[in-house]
């Protein structure tokens, strides 16, 4: 990502979060005047205890030195989340000055991971990487979402197959809030992955071949590890209710678990359970 690119990322992100704030909830009159939701910069800098000018200067991208106590003083302002605060630290500062070099070679689970996702036996688990790439899955995951094993591993990227592949619309009662999940993640990477362009690639080439996926990203949160209730209308088990849990696994490959464990009080287990050994 380059400088440019990074100070626009960290534009935009400043004012979609000031446009999400009730201006009246924070003291400030309704007014007849207000053109656009949420808070004014002016309002902004007045509650983190700057300039205006310099605000309007940050949130415009200019490359204006802040330091990291005057960005807690704004994300404080902005009532963002620890996970919103940690994107605005990344984006703020660029400390990736080494674009990171590609993978060379295919991601391996280790033994023991592929142990853990296999014993997981009724509960899907898929394996992303940091661009959100499927490098391994279970037989759970297969049988609720889709083989994976089918697609060719240069496509198995879990933010391309939401807004592409047919199955997942269908599967998702609530498809926006699984996708936005993902998108959330993602986001997370985005900003901390600051000297890699494939993001800005990747974006590029969403946008451009899915309009929905735009107006998507650009209300994303930021989340490192969200944690959702699912509603999937499965074709053939019917109604299935899962908590989806991310769980980082450290490493050099930077992997996560998406864990999909059935709700309590329904019967997604044995639904699940039947479908695998009925074939």
């Amino acid at each position: 990502m380059t400088s440019q690119i990074r100070l626009q990322a960290l534009s935009v992100f400043l004012k979609n979060q000031r446009a999400k704030l009730n201006p009246e909830a924070l003291g400030f009159p309704a007014g007849t005047r207000r053109r656009t939701p949420g808070l004014r910069r002016e309002e902004v800098a007045q509650l983190a205890g700057v300039s205006t000018t310099w605000y309007t200067w940050l949130e415009q991208g200019r490359d204006v030195k802040a330091s990291a106590s005057v960005l807690d003083c704004i994300a404080t302002a902005l009532q963002m989340n620890a996970d919103e605060r940690r994107y605005l630290h990344s984006l703020a500062f660029d400390s990736s000055s080494e674009p990171v070099p590609p993978r060379q070679e295919p991601v391996q689970l280790s033994p023991s991971l592929q142990k853990i996702i296999t014993e997981l036996a009724y509960c899907p688990v898929i394996v992303s990487d940091r661009m959100c790439n499927i490098v391994g899955w279970n037989p759970a995951a297969a049988y609720v979402f889709l083989d994976f094993a089918q697609i060719p591993p240069e496509e198995r990227n879990m933010i391309r197959l939401l807004f592409t592949r047919k199955e997942f619309r269908r599967l998702a009662v609530n498809w926006e809030q699984f996708s936005s999940s993902f998108l959330s993640m993602f986001r997370s990477y985005y900003g901390e992955y600051v000297g890699d362009g494939w993001y800005e690639d990747f974006l590029e080439e969403m946008m451009g071949e899915h309009p929905d996926f735009k107006a998507m990203w650009e209300n994303s949160q930021v989340s490192y590890a969200p944690e959702v209730h699912l509603e999937f209308r499965h074709a053939r088990a019917g109604r299935m209710v899962y908590e989806l849990t991310s769980l980082k696994v450290y490493g050099p490959d930077d992997l996560r678990c998406n864990v999909y464990t059935p709700a309590p009080d329904t019967n997604t287990e044995a639904k699940l359970r039947q479908l695998m050994e009925t074939e």
